[in-house]
C-alpha cells in the first residue's frame, strides 16, 4: 500500500505599488498565520533598516542574478527602478508539491509572469486607503532619493490601473484586517 500523495497547494502572488504596505502585511501572515509559507525573493538592492537577509530578502549582486537566470531558477523576474528582484523557483514548487499554501509578494511584471507560467494562482492586488495615503508613505520612507521616488509613483500609477487584472483587490486601511483576508483567501 503506498501512502497517498499530499494535494498540491496552491499560490497566490500578492502584489501592489511600492509603498503600499505589502512587507508588513507578509510580517503579519507570518506571525498570525505559519502554516501560510511565504517566498523570500532575491534582489540586487541593499537591505533596508530593520530588513534581515534571508528573511525579508536575500541579497545579492547583480553577478549572482546574472547566474540565477541562466540556469533557469527563478520562477520570475523584473528590474525596478534600477534593481532586479526575482523568486527562486525550487522552494516554491517544493512547498506546492508538499500540499502547503505558498504566497509570494511580487511587482505588477512579475505577477503577470507567474500568471502565464501557473494560470491557477490566485492573484491578490494590494490598493492604498487613497493616493495621497501611498505618496505619504513613499516619500516619508527616506530611503530613497527623490528621482527614486519619482519613479516609484510614476510606476504605482500604471500599477493602480492594472488592478482589474487581478482577482481580489484588498484596501490596506487595516494591516490585521488585510492579513486575516489574504489568509481567507488563501487558505
Amino acid at each position: 500500500m503506498s501512502a497517498a500523495r499530499p494535494t498540491p497547494g496552491r499560490l497566490t502572488v500578492l502584489s501592489g505599488p511600492s509603498g503600499v504596505g505589502k512587507g508588513t502585511v507578509i510580517e503579519a501572515i507570518r506571525r498570525k498565520y505559519p502554516e501560510i509559507w511565504v517566498s523570500v525573493s532575491v534582489t540586487t538592492r541593499s537591505a533596508r533598516r530593520g530588513e534581515i537577509p534571508g528573511q525579508t530578502y536575500h541579497f545579492i549582486d547583480g553577478l549572482d542574478f546574472d547566474d540565477l537566470i541562466a540556469r533557469g531558477e527563478l520562477l520570475e523576474w523584473a528590474a525596478y527602478t534600477g534593481r532586479r528582484y526575482g523568486t527562486p523557483r525550487v522552494p516554491v514548487e517544493e512547498m506546492l508539491a508538499s500540499g502547503r499554501p505558498a504566497l509570494l509578494e511580487i511587482d505588477l511584471d512579475g505577477a503577470r509572469q507567474i500568471r502565464h507560467e501557473l494560470r491557477d494562482t490566485q492573484l491578490v492586488f494590494l490598493a492604498p486607503p487613497t493616493w495621497e495615503e501611498l505618496v505619504r508613505r513613499l516619500t516619508g520612507r527616506g530611503s530613497d532619493s527623490d528621482e527614486q521616488v519619482a519613479k516609484r509613483l510614476a510606476r504605482a500609477r500604471d500599477e493602480m490601473d492594472a488592478a482589474a487584472e487581478f482577482d481580489v483587490v484588498l484596501v490596506n486601511d487595516d494591516v490585521d484586517r488585510v492579513a486575516d483576508e489574504l489568509a481567507k483567501l488563501i487558505l
